[in-house]
């Protein structure tokens, strides 16, 4: 456990110097320069002060081991599930936020109870010659010391558990395979952290500075106590109100490029690389935005070749299946043109366009399957041999299947299997019908019959378009989707000829 060790090293040492900054030298400082203190009363005040600091210190101690036990426990190598990996993490995590809870709770009131009881009992026992109210002014000074020595023990914790959290992650990875992540969860959110913050250091030194003040006026009669205390607590009005708003100030200052920058990494995850983050930082915003556009720009460059590589590959494959007929040479490229014509005249986005075109080109991919003797035989084919052909729509969706990764095939292999299923359910492979026909297969079979029938075979040349459009239109509603083949022949008859 010597990472472990190391941090509870490191908090030891945070809380010390926490209490060094925000406990001895204020009260120290508030203590010797404001106070006339006689001897024997300051020795009571040491008293005080080391009585109190050791029931403080026993109620954060037993605090404080409560939020590590879980962590204690996996580094001793007791957790034993992922859910116990990941509470711990949380944990960790939570470790700055109840190391304030610790401060403004145990330590505090661990420290002020008794030290009140006692210094009210010595007061009324003569041990101290202080007013009682000194009591009260000491009650408010110790909560904004600990509300001051919270805040630096939140940012030294925050820092102390990344060796933490780095191992937790490490270990989770070898054991189980698994990166934690709070995968964006927000446990206490910038807004907070920084206008908490600057409203406390705003605000400290001039609620400090009242109260000394009031301390070393105490020889004032009560209508100049009263007058002091209308003057200081206008200046404490408008301090703390200065301190909220600067806070507030340098908050959204800080938040609005985050969120801009939060927005565009949104449009990144999902596809959209058209916009740059905008530049309009002169602060460490600006190398930020510039490094998050130059990313940009690399992935859009990315993108744009892996396109080209994309496109190259499925026509490739096309073009090589193709090439084993020369009768059929060129059928997938034109079933693709024939496909993307249908699709865009049926109101498909230029995403799906761009789908329906490399499956169109693959729809025949599965032929490669099927042997030389079958796919060219000159004369009718056998029951048997017609069977074969009918699996190249399977042989297709199981080679496209072998293809990684595979999230990138996946959307072209319903149109591969489908495009030979009939819209009365009479077709292959799975007697799909209507609309249950995958919508590429349904656009992909108009496609193909049009180029089947109008293309030369070794065992019969193709046939006029015209004969062909008025199968189509004959075939509407039982072999073919009614509402594609409409819109192939009525794109034919307005654009007679261009189609071939």
């Amino acid at each position: 456990m010597p990472i472990y060790k190391r941090f509870i090293q490191h908090v030891i040492l945070n809380y010390i110097i926490g209490s060094f900054i925000a406990v001895l030298l204020v009260c120290m400082i508030f203590v010797f320069s404001t106070l006339n203190v006689a001897r024997y009363e300051l020795l009571g005040l040491v008293k005080i002060v080391a009585f109190s600091s050791v029931i403080m210190i026993a109620c954060e101690i037993i605090v404080f081991r409560m939020h590590l036990r879980p962590v204690q426990r996996f580094f001793q190598g007791n957790q034993e599930t992922l859910k116990d990996v990941e509470a711990v993490y949380i944990r960790v995590h939570h470790l700055p936020n109840l190391s304030v809870l610790r401060i403004v709770g145990p330590h505090l009131l661990g420290f002020s109870i008794p030290a009140a009881v006692i210094a009210l009992w010595m007061i009324h026992t003569g041990q101290l010659a202080f007013p009682f109210y000194y009591v009260g002014i000491a009650c408010i000074g110790a909560c904004l010391v600990a509300s001051m020595h919270a805040l630096v023990e939140f940012f030294l914790t925050m820092r102390a558990i990344k060796p933490l959290l780095e191992e937790i992650r490490n270990r989770t990875c070898q054991q189980y395979g698994l990166s934690l992540s709070l995968r964006g969860r927000v446990l206490l959110s910038l807004r907070h952290k920084f206008q908490l913050s600057a409203t406390l250091i705003g605000a400290f030194p001039l609620f400090l500075f009242c109260l000394a003040t009031q301390i070393r006026l105490e020889h004032l009669d009560a209508a100049d106590s009263g007058s002091y205390w209308a003057w200081a607590g206008m200046i404490l009005i408008f301090g703390v109100a200065f301190a909220y708003l600067g806070g507030r100030l340098l908050t959204r200052e800080i938040e609005q490029p985050i969120h801009h920058l939060l927005e565009k990494m949104n449009e990144v995850k999902e596809g959209r690389l058209n916009s740059n983050a905008s530049d309009l930082y002169s602060d460490e915003f600006a190398e930020l935005v510039e490094g998050f556009n130059m990313m940009i720009e690399g992935l859009k460059e990315r993108e744009e070749k892996n396109g080209q590589l994309l496109d190259s590959y499925f026509a490739t494959l096309a073009a090589a299946l193709d090439a084993r007929d020369a009768y059929t040479a060129g059928h997938s490229l034109r079933v693709a043109e024939y496909s993307v014509l249908i699709g865009r005249k049926g109101g498909l986005s230029e995403m799906d366009l761009d789908l329906l075109r490399k499956t169109a080109l693959l729809h025949d991919i599965g032929k490669i399957g099927v042997p030389d003797a079958v796919l060219f035989k000159d004369g009718k084919l056998t029951d048997e041999e017609f069977d074969q052909i009918k699996m190249h729509p399977v042989m297709g969706e199981s080679i496209l299947r072998q293809v990684e990764p595979a999230y990138a095939m996946a959307p072209y292999l319903p149109g591969v299997r489908s495009h030979h299923e009939r819209y009365d359910g009479k077709g292959y492979p799975d007697q799909l019908s209507g609309e249950d026909i995958p919508l590429f297969g349904r656009i992909i079979a108009v496609a193909d019959a049009y180029d089947a029938m109008t293309s030369d075979r070794p065992y019969r040349k193709g046939m006029k378009e015209e004969k062909a459009v008025m199968i189509l239109e004959e075939g509407k509603g039982t072999q073919w989707d009614p509402y594609f083949a409409e819109l192939f022949v009525k794109e034919w008859r307005r654009n007679k000829g261009i189609l071939s």
